[in-house]
């Protein structure tokens, strides 16, 4: 087993430059690692609106061949999330911002809201900001119906 966190990070950032380096990009890709999840973060170039992908399809497949790349060279840290061009930050921005709305309109109404279907990191983000509201909230429904349903917190939260 590959221990360190270090050598992991190493390994996905050379991986995924090789891979890109296919593609006739040579670039630096910014490598990190926060909570467990090594961070590799793909600069901005005429090549972003192919390497993301249609909602991202492509940018997931990078994600996804450098994890397994990890797994398969016995890494013990390989969860990666592969961002291009800051493509999922600023669709984190723009779902927080819209989640303040939300917020505000159940701590005012004091009503739950049930929100749309997400994906996982999007849940996540909005679960960071329901916490920060003093709301509760949850995540219910199965698989492509999964969702958030946002509720008052109790007066001594």
């Amino acid at each position: 087993m590959n221990g360190s966190m270090e050598d992991a990070i190493q390994y996905a950032k050379k991986y995924l430059e090789d891979l890109l380096s296919f593609f006739g990009l040579n670039t630096d890709v910014h490598a990190t690692s926060d909570d467990e999840v090594i961070q590799l973060n793909v600069p901005s170039t005429h090549l972003n609106g192919f390497l993301i992908g249609q909602r991202g399809e492509n940018m997931r497949s990078l994600q996804y061949l450098t994890s397994t790349a990890l797994k398969n060279n016995d890494y013990e840290h390989n969860r990666v999330n592969v961002d291009i061009a800051d493509y999922k930050k600023q669709r984190a921005d723009r779902l927080r911002e819209r989640a303040e709305e939300w917020m505000k309109q159940v701590r005012d109404s004091g009503e739950p809201m049930d929100l749309g279907p997400m994906n996982a990191a999007d849940r996540r983000v909005v679960h960071q900001l329901a916490a920060d509201y003093g709301l509760i909230s949850e995540s219910v429904g199965d698989g492509r119906d999964r969702h958030i349903v946002l509720k008052p917190g109790t007066a001594d939260d």
